[in-house]
Parts: structure tokens; sequence; C-alpha cells
């Protein structure tokens, strides 16, 4: 059962100015812990992309697409982003004439994914526990 307010337990009411700051103790602390996030990877697909790449040694453009259930544009846009930040590393090759491109994540991006997880999973806790 959900509750009516994050600082309401049992019945109880909030005193005003009692509560402690939504997600103190989070990293970065305070009422903008959560705004703290790595903003880059928080939008919905590039976490989708970091996600797959972590799981998987390299992923060709055609099965990330397919993985994701994307666009091109789509997922040409945020890769873009993701390789301008140094988080992914694009390989572009032929197979025949065909081009292919091939997507990995780097030491940077995968540091990145492991600090966000665990900004994620630090929010999770604080608001378990209150």
């Amino acid at each position: 059962m959900a509750r009516a307010g994050a600082a309401r337990r049992e019945g109880e009411q909030p005193a005003r100015g009692s509560a402690a700051p939504p997600l103190a103790g989070v990293a970065g602390g305070g009422e903008g812990a959560a705004l703290d996030l790595d903003r880059l990877i928080h939008e919905r697909m590039r976490l989708a992309i970091v996600s797959a790449l972590a799981v998987n040694e390299s992923l060709a453009f055609n099965d990330l697409k397919r993985l994701l259930e994307t666009t091109d544009g789509n997922l040409s846009v945020h890769a873009r982003k993701l390789e301008e930040a140094g988080y992914i590393a694009c390989a572009k090759s032929f197979e025949g004439r065909l081009p292919r491109t091939e997507y990995r994540l780097t030491r940077a991006g995968r540091t990145a994914l492991a600090r966000y997880l665990d900004h994620m999973e630090a929010i999770i806790r604080a608001t378990r526990d209150r």
C-alpha cells in the first residue's frame, strides 16, 4: 500500500519544518541529490544503450537498434552524445560492401554507469528508509 506522504508513518503527520530534507544523506545530499544524477546517462534511451553495452562486449548498430526497438535516427543521436562524452566508442568498417558500425562501452562509460547505479541505489535506499 502506497503512503500518502514520504514523511508520514502509520498515520503520523509530520511537524512543519522538522522533517529531514528529502534524500538527505544521498550522494550529493540535500534536496538536490536526485538532480545530481548524470543527466547524460539518465535519459531513457542513453541508459538503455549504456546498459546493453555493459553486458555485451560490443554491439553492431543494427543489433542495438533491434534490441532497443528504436529508429535509426533516435539511436544515432543518442549514441553520438554518448560517444562525444567518451562513454562509448564507435568503430566503422565494411563487411563486403556494407557499412558496419560497432559500439562498445569505454572504461569512462563503465565508470559513469557504476556511479549512476550507485547513486540510484542510494536514492532508492533513502526513499525506502523513510
